[in-house]
């Protein structure tokens, strides 16, 4: 997987928003029922206000006949980018590289 330089990546709450709550019409009260888990978490991943854990990339590969794998991938895509764009990248790249 790679991860674009340019652009932030879409988020694993846009891709559940776009691809699934829209297009399904399902009500963030219906889709934390139907996941097991509070209303406010589903509003905070959908909101990009949460990171989907391994727990809830279970929950949602199971839910939406997709993999763990896919959602944890988008997480990934996500949270390499923004640490690629943090001040700490600088920080990083100053110390020592110990293999060759």
């Amino acid at each position: 997987m790679s991860v674009p330089q340019n652009r932030r990546p879409i988020t694993p709450g846009q891709v559940l928003r776009e691809d699934y709550v829209e297009p399904l019409a399902l009500k963030q009260d219906e889709l934390a029922t139907a996941l097991g888990v509070h209303r406010t978490t589903i509003n905070e991943l959908l909101n990009d206000k949460r990171a989907v854990t391994p727990e809830m990339a279970l929950r949602l590969g199971h839910a939406f006949n997709t993999s763990a794998e896919y959602w944890m991938n988008l997480q990934k895509a996500v949270d390499l980018y923004d640490a690629l764009h943090s001040d700490a990248r600088s920080e990083i790249e100053k110390l020592p590289v110990l293999v060759r």
